[in-house]
This record gives structure tokens, sequence and C-alpha cells, in this order.
């Protein structure tokens, strides 16, 4: 029985790539900024080999890592969770998603408005909190919907769930999915619901994803056609559409998507368990709360040992990252960063450093190699690089 842990840390980058000044990034590097907390403390990653990593210098490398590591190159254009976790499961998108730094196309929202029923209100790039503070109490007077978006391809829909009910946003987000089809084709529709009395409104876990259908064959789905389960923790399951994946379990934050990986180290199954842990980006980086980051990556890191402890004999844990969300620099955005992959497990070959990869689907590439499936997405392989043996 083979088993992958394959966990993504939302929006822990580790540097700026060499085209970061083009997306307006540069100079960032997520990790390099939360490690200036007096809260960092990543011991059991460091062992790992995470701060051998080529050009992470925040913390001292190891001589002897247990794992094997890469610097991860986004191939892709863009910057974004879709992008970036259609890469990592092995396509390179040759443009970016559309996004919508002046709002959205007035034609657009007025079909929007006629067929749900309700008027709209903000239609500007907002943080998410904030947009609820400018414009929760019209929403709640009049009944009109929040459309916002950022600098990611994202149509976001905030309401009070007191005066939508959840089942009818989702309903309402349903519909942007549909309409937002052709040049409009956004990475994600997003129901951002919310509870509270003005001005003390609080964002809820009801958040849903509806994100647009991944244009080629991934890793999931070659898996889930060859007999493998694909068992997908957080929002993975939203991110892909639901596509390739036979079991989704939703989480409400990284605490419950550590316990749910921990949870499933002890059952038996054959294939992929696929984690994302998105308070890094969600509650973190979009917020610039460098405290809230460090605390974090402490807290993941606890977890190491247990995760370890629970791999059986050719079993491979790999950590890795979808972009960046340096939260030390006035942007509340993704910034354009490499990522780190992380691959331990018995039979790996301990401080093999793979150097810097040219692209996020090499991940990809290399699970459907170690289950024996012939590849048809983007990336190469590094099984032979850093297994010990075959299984």
């Amino acid at each position: 029985m083979k088993r992958v842990f394959l966990m993504v840390l939302d929006s822990v980058g580790i540097g700026e790539m060499p085209d970061a000044a083009q997306y307006g990034d540069a100079g960032s590097n997520t990790l390099a900024a939360a490690s200036k907390s007096p809260y960092f403390s990543m011991p059991h990653m460091q062992e790992l080999g995470l701060f051998n990593i080529d050009g992470v210098t925040c913390r001292p490398a190891v001589e002897h890592p247990s794992a094997a590591f890469a610097r991860m190159t986004e191939l892709s254009k863009g910057k974004d969770t879709t992008i970036g976790h259609w890469e990592i499961a092995g396509i390179a998108s040759p443009k970016p998603l559309p996004t919508y730094p002046n709002g959205f196309p007035q034609d657009l929202l007025a079909e929007f408005s006629r067929r749900v029923g309700r008027k709209v209100l903000c239609n500007r790039p907002y943080s998410g909190t904030e947009v609820i503070k400018d414009y929760g109490k019209e929403h709640v007077e009049t009944g009109a919907l929040i459309v916002y978006t950022s600098a990611d391809s994202v149509f976001q829909i905030a309401a009070h769930e007191a005066v939508v009910p959840v089942e009818e946003l989702y309903r309402d987000c349903r519909i942007a999915r549909e309409l937002l089809t052709g040049e409009h084709s956004v990475g994600r529709v997003i129901a951002r619901p919310f509870t509270g009395e003005y001005p003390n409104y609080v964002r809820t876990k009801n958040r849903h994803d509806f994100s647009l259908l991944p244009p080629g064959t991934t890793m999931l789905d070659q898996l889930s056609e060859n007999g493998f389960d694909v068992i997908a923790i957080g929002k993975i399951y939203d991110i892909f559409a639901g596509r390739g994946i036979t079991k989704a379990i939703r989480t409400g934050g990284n605490d419950e998507g550590i316990a749910r990986a921990i949870e499933w180290t002890k059952r038996d199954f054959q294939g992929l368990c696929f984690i994302n842990l998105v308070d890094f980006d969600m509650l973190y980086g979009h917020r610039n709360d460098v405290e809230g980051y460090a605390k974090g990556l402490t807290t993941v890191d606890r977890a190491i040992p247990e995760i370890l402890a629970g791999l059986r004999d050719g079993d491979l844990l790999m950590i890795t990252a979808d972009h960046g969300c340096d939260p030390s620099t006035p942007s509340t955005d993704h910034s354009r960063e490499y990522t780190p992959w992380i691959i331990a497990g018995p039979n790996v070959k301990a401080g093999t450093n793979l150097g810097t990869l040219p692209t996020f689907a090499d991940i990809g590439a290399t699970i459907l190699d170690f289950f024996g499936v012939p590849q048809k997405i983007t990336g190469t392989s590094q099984l032979g690089n850093i297994i010990t043996k075959s299984f």
C-alpha cells in the first residue's frame, strides 16, 4: 500500500522570483518576513532541510538534513491559488487568469443583478474585512450584494447571513460562475458570508469557492482514473471544482486541516492525501499579520513529528506552497515567489538538494511516477533522485 501526503502551506513563498517586479512584488519574501517575528520557531522543518533550500537564508542550514528538498519556480503566468495548485497538479498556464483592477464590466454586473434579483454594491478591488466594514451597513439596509475583487482572479460576493441565507448566497455564486466564461473566466467565484452588527461585522467559516474547471488533465484526474484514492482536505476540492477527487473533507482552518492529515496517516488507503492549509493566506498574509503568520508556521512545525511518525514504509510526505503573500509589504495581495518542496519519508535520500526546479509541475510528475501511472501532464519526475528503492 503506497501513500503520498501532499501538504500545501498556502502562500508560504520563500523569496522573489526573477520576474517579481513585473507583478509589483520586488523584494517579497514571505518566509523571511515571518521569521523576523519572535513567535517564529521551525526546528523540525529546519531539520528536514527547509533552510538548506537555494536562497533561503533566514535561518541556518543544517549539516545533515533528513529530507530531500528543492526550490520551485512557477512556470505559469500568475501568482494566485488556482494557477499555483493547477501547476502543482501538472497544468502550466501560459497566460494569467483575468483580473479587474477597475471592477467588473457594467453589462456583466447588470445581467448578474437581473438573474439574482438583487442590486450590487462596491465593484472594486477591496480587502475582505474592510469591504464589509465600509459596505455592510448599506447591504443590510438594502439587501444589495457586495461584489468585489482583488489583485487575484476572483469575483467575491459578501452578504450578511441574516439578509441573504447561505444557500441563497451559494446559488448567487453559481449564477456568477455560469456568467463568468470566455474572456471573463475568473479563477474563482467566492461566497463571503458574514454576521454581526454594524460596525462589528465578522466573516464566518461558511466561505465557499466556485472554481473554474482545470483546462486540461491533472495529476488528480490520472490518479483517480487509475483506481487510486485522491483524498482532498481543506479547499482542495474547491480549487479543482471537485474533478479527480474521490473523497473530500472540508475544514475550518489550519488546526483542523492538520488534525485531519494526522488522522489519515493512521488510515489505510492507496493514493494521494492532498491537504491545503489556508490560514496563512486568508488570515495572515492578506491581513499583513506578521505575528499571526509566524505563529501559524510554528504550529505546523510542531505537528511535523506526529505526521512523520504516521508514515509507513514506502510513504512520502511532501510539503510545498502555491505562491507567496508577504505579510510585511504594503500590499495585501499575493506575491510572485519561489516555493519550497520538502520530500520526507522512510525511503527518501536524506540531504538530496534538487536545486532550483523549473516548474511546480515536477511535484505532480513525481507523484504519478511513484504510483506507476504514465504521465500525461507537464513536469519532470524527480523520483529517481529522491528515493532509495522502488515499491
